[in-house]
């Protein structure tokens, strides 16, 4: 089974996906209103100031081109010259020289060529009779959008993210906070309401999962005080009906009496576990000294099952203590009842306390591991009605883990048998 993705993921790559849509559009737009008109402008600026430069030379008398070569120089970080060298030709690709070079084309009405050298762009621009080879800082280059577009996409990325974090907090928070309450909600009376604020969502889905679980402990207190009435209430006519089965004659079939005695039994059985059932999902958390109360418990139903520990032996743990017996009880007779003579409990305690019981028999098929805790299920090759039992002690302790928010399991032991592992939780 794939692990979800969680909402960061799932928020960051719809907005990147945006986000890349954006810029992308910022970009290209940039590039067509922005980027080319002015590199367009700039190199038709430029071009004018070549021209204009060579032709103020040449109008200039000779004594004062010096001092006017002087000025371009520093105000204008140009080199004009009359000297024409013979330099190889500038790199000049698609770009800020490309549109330099065809806006002096355009200005003086010929082709005029990009040379380079001394770290200079030279521009052979012919004025008067004369060729000019003006140089300009090889820096004026072209302006390049892709920076421009690496700089908005990491730069749009990062907001992207951290916009997105922001917004997942504000939203997973509240939500994390909703499922680690709503997890402690067993259907008990004690539950703690989930805070009804932050945004209206929110708000609403803490709302009405407060109206459930209130609907859900008050049919489920109303269930069990229903099953504990019943169960009480057919002790009376369960006591009038072994009087009657006491009182008979002697001129009564003893086998049918014995039949009578026996369904009698079983509805004693029947009765004591819904009466326990009731009694532990309603019963409150106390300390016990967790390795002796275990050792009580299995020593009470059978003195020859060994009971192995590891961990802290004075270890304090609070649980239901009733609750706790009952299942314990449950399992171990399960376990002697359908596993054989090799029945063992194995306590392991670390971050949180588990109990295994385990047993020699032949073990319940993984199809089966759920089934087996619903009311009355039977395994053909482990149980039959030749056996005894209500039929309820695997869905009782099933019930009673889920009132407790315990966790019980069945896996498969090393020899062959079946491993029930019943968690307590944390330490």
């Amino acid at each position: 089974m794939t692990r979800p993705i969680s909402l960061l993921v799932r928020t960051n790559l719809v907005l990147a996906v945006s986000a890349v849509g954006i810029a992308v559009t910022a970009i290209v737009a940039l590039n067509a209103f922005v980027i080319e008109p002015i590199a367009e402008r700039s190199a038709d600026d430029e071009a004018a100031l070549l021209v204009l430069s060579a032709q103020t030379w040449v109008e200039l008398p000779p004594g004062a081109r010096p001092y006017f070569e002087l000025e371009l120089a520093q105000n204008h970080d140009l080199i004009i010259s009359s000297e024409v060298r013979s330099l190889p030709l500038a790199d000049i690709g698609i770009g800020y020289l490309e549109l330099l070079q065809s806006k002096l084309s355009e200005r003086i009405g010929e082709a005029v060529a990009l040379t380079e050298g001394d770290e200079l762009i030279w521009a052979n621009v012919p004025m008067g009779g004369h060729t000019m080879q003006i140089g300009f800082a090889s820096d004026r280059r072209d302006i390049q959008p892709a920076y421009v577009g690496i700089i908005i996409v990491v730069m749009g990325a990062a907001i992207v993210f951290g916009t997105s974090l922001l917004i997942v907090q504000r939203i997973a928070r509240p939500l994390v906070r909703i499922a680690d309450l709503a997890e402690t909600f067993r259907g008990g009376e004690g539950f703690t309401p989930l805070p009804e604020r932050g945004p209206r969502e929110l708000v609403t889905l803490a709302n009405r999962f407060n109206t459930m679980a209130r609907e859900i402990a008050a049919l489920l207190s109303n269930r069990t005080t229903l099953l504990a009435g019943i169960s009480h209430d057919l002790r009376t006519p369960m006591a009038r009906m072994r009087l009657a089965v006491e009182l008979l004659g002697d001129g009564v079939d003893p086998k049918l009496v014995a039949r009578f005695e026996h369904n009698l039994e079983v509805m004693d059985e029947l009765v004591g576990d819904a009466l326990r059932f009731a009694r532990g999902t309603g019963e409150p958390a106390q300390p016990l000294l967790l390795r002796g109360y275990l050792e009580d418990i299995v020593e009470s139903i059978d003195e020859s099952v060994q009971v192995q520990w590891h961990g802290d032996p004075e270890l304090g743990f609070s649980a239901a203590p009733g609750a706790l017996r009952r299942v314990l009880q449950n399992l171990v007779s399960n376990a002697l009842q359908h596993g054989g003579d090799e029945v063992r409990v194995v306590a392991y305690v670390g971050e949180s306390v588990e109990i295994h019981v385990v047993d020699g028999g032949p073990g319940i098929p993984e199809e089966y591991r759920d089934k087996v805790f619903q009311p009355f299920f039977r395994l053909d090759r482990s149980r039959s009605q030749a056996t005894g039992g209500s039929g309820l002690g695997l869905a009782i302790v099933q019930q009673l883990c889920q009132a407790q928010g315990w966790k019980v399991e069945i896996r498969t032991a090393a020899n062959g048998g079946a491993d029930v592992v019943l968690n307590l939780g944390k330490v």
